[in-house]
């Protein structure tokens, strides 16, 4: 019920095939970092430059010898990589070279298949001398503090487009839904007699998501699928679950509607889109 939180994007370069790895093996008009990446900026938008701690956002890609892309962020499914700036890890490390970029600009890097590999045995089409080339291309980049005021105001704005969206649903469909403080809206159809569902329980349930076209997008009842166990209030689903389940006792059921910001915010999962308030029927089966 929850997507992961994005890794540093240059991570997924090891689950790419072998031909990912670049058989270029000059680094003629690259610098190189103290730590061993090489780069060459391509774009100085003349912006300040990332520092250990900001939020950076970029687009990237993985490029063969002849330039065949093999991985792209640019691709339409994938978008945008965010994350913060840590400290360099291993000689190499692409996080060095994200803290030389600032918003606007675009670099090459190459990072020495050695590093990639450096704690598996090398593969036979990854030989040491050769570089995997990233592409970079810096969207925005925040200190903590730019970037939890910039999402405060985002969620804001985005909670008071929902509330409108919602209200307008429940009252076409004629419902009477209750609200919490921070936004869900529930309805409770049977509260339920068994022990009550808690934060730091284990809790299970059965549940149909939906839009509010009516349009299900996932179900336990489904064929082959079981009631669903998670740990409430541990930040394994959205908010608008840790909160919804917890108005329930064992054997209740209700209606959840809940705004995007409590739900999966602006990134899309799968078939739910960015922005998207969602529906849930959930019926509370156990609690241990």
């Amino acid at each position: 019920m929850k997507t992961q939180p994005a890794i540093a994007a240059f991570l997924i370069l090891l689950t790419i095939s072998g031909s990912a790895f670049s058989q270029t093996k000059s680094t003629e008009g690259f610098l190189k970092t103290s730590r061993g990446l090489y780069y060459k900026i391509i774009v100085d938008a003349k912006n300040p430059k990332g520092k250990m701690g900001d939020i950076i956002k970029m687009n990237l890609a993985y490029l063969t010898q002849k330039d065949s892309t093999l991985f792209s962020t640019y691709d339409e499914e994938m978008g945008p990589v965010q994350f913060t700036i840590g400290p360099p890890t291993f000689s190499g490390d692409p996080m060095e070279g994200f803290a030389l970029l600032g918003e606007g600009d675009s670099a090459i890097f190459l990072m020495p298949a050695d590093s990639a590999y450096r704690d598996q045995e090398m593969p036979p089409f990854a030989k040491p001398g050769e570089f995997v080339k990233i592409h970079v291309n810096v969207l925005s980049m925040m200190t903590k503090e730019e970037f939890e005021k910039k999402k405060t105001e985002e969620m804001k704005s985005q909670m008071e487009k929902d509330v409108v969206i919602i209200e307008n649903y429940l009252t076409t469909k004629g419902l009477k839904a209750q609200k919490t403080a921070s936004g869900l809206y529930y309805i409770i159809e049977k509260q339920g007699d068994g022990a009550k569902a808690e934060a730091g329980k284990s809790v299970t349930v059965n549940y149909t998501g939906k839009f509010l076209d009516g349009k299900p997008f996932d179900s336990s009842l489904n064929p082959g699928r079981t009631p669903f166990t998670f740990k409430l209030g541990a930040g394994q689903v959205i908010k608008g679950w840790d909160e919804g389940i917890a108005l329930l006792n064992v054997g209740g059921k209700g209606t959840l509607v809940i705004p995007s910001p409590l739900a999966y915010g602006s990134r899309s999962s799968g078939p739910i889109p960015a922005n998207a308030v969602l529906l849930f029927d959930v019926e509370l089966l156990g609690v241990q």
